[in-house]
């Protein structure tokens, strides 16, 4: 349980992080570029510190951990983090943590599995709390108090289709890495893929902009190392070491902290708002991913 909860706290930290340093005039590909530098060396680590006695990756192996590592890490955080440039830290959350039921609308549209009733309510009343949301932020942008770079009912679509697509392209990771996960296990297939995504983002990173750009303000380097350590490699392995002591509807159920957790820091370290809708539009959301996990 204490792990579950680390972890969610982690992954909890990891937006308003991000809005902090866009105060300082980095952009997202900054963001994400020192993120992965500085925790690729721990992902290569716990990659090898898997595999030790554990047989070759085939090319089979190599080609499917390399398109995971695009799907699930680079695409996903690279959509993710330029998203919260023109959305709060409290929608975002909220639209990542509809993980589950992306992963089952995939399911049933790519493997054509069989979803009961109460299945698709479960995931229309999350579905219906992020709207209320989103339908206030749209209706009221966020002030620029809250780390947005751009404000106004345009940005806001922007910021949360960006999100969304992230959770999306994650969902498809979560999906098509279950065979994998089998056979490889997951910590060395989490270090692997994640290993694959660091590079990714840093050849991103010198594509778009000079070596120049790397010299970033102090306090972004100190967040930068938070963001790396406490909000990226330590929830990854806190939350896998959870699963195995508790099993994977527990630590899901426990994390349900992980959006309470972000709104609340939003509201204090970033001044966003808290209104009646963002209330409403949580518990909606937390409440129809519970049901889900119970029925499912």
């Amino acid at each position: 349980m204490a792990l579950a909860v680390v972890g969610a706290l982690g992954f909890a930290g990891k937006a308003i992080l991000a809005k902090l340093m866009y105060r300082h005039g980095v952009d997202a590909v900054t963001v994400v570029a020192w993120r992965m530098l500085l925790a690729l060396p721990l992902f290569v680590l716990m990659a090898w510190w898997a595999g030790r006695g554990a047989p070759a990756l085939t090319r089979r192996d190599a080609l499917t951990i390399g398109a995971l590592g695009f799907s699930g890490y680079y695409l996903s955080s690279m959509l993710d983090f330029y998203g919260l440039m023109y959305i709060t830290a409290s929608l975002e959350r909220l639209i990542l943590y509809l993980g589950p039921t992306f992963v089952m609308v995939l399911a049933v549209v790519v493997l054509k599995k069989q979803v009961t009733g109460r299945q698709w309510l479960a995931a229309g009343i999350s579905y219906a709390g992020v709207l209320v949301v989103f339908g206030h932020e749209l209706l009221e942008p966020s002030p620029s108090a809250a780390g947005a770079v751009s404000t106004g009912a345009a940005a806001t679509a922007l910021g949360a289709a960006l999100v969304l697509a992230s959770a999306i392209s994650y969902s498809g990771y979560l999906l098509a890495s279950g065979e994998v996960v089998a056979r490889l296990g997951s910590l060395r297939l989490t270090g692997l893929a994640s290993s694959v995504a660091g590079v990714l983002c840093l050849v991103h990173f010198v594509v778009v902009h000079p070596l120049s750009a790397m010299a970033v303000p102090e306090p972004v380097m100190w967040m930068s190392v938070l963001n790396a350590l406490l909000c990226t490699v330590m929830p990854v392995l806190a939350v896998m070491m959870a699963i195995e002591r508790i099993g994977p509807a527990l630590s899901s159920q426990v994390g349900m902290i992980g959006p309470l957790a972000t709104i609340a820091m939003g509201v204090y370290l970033l001044g966003e708002p808290f209104t009646l809708w963002i209330l409403v539009g949580t518990v909606l959301v937390l409440l129809g991913v519970g049901l889900l996990a119970r029925w499912r």
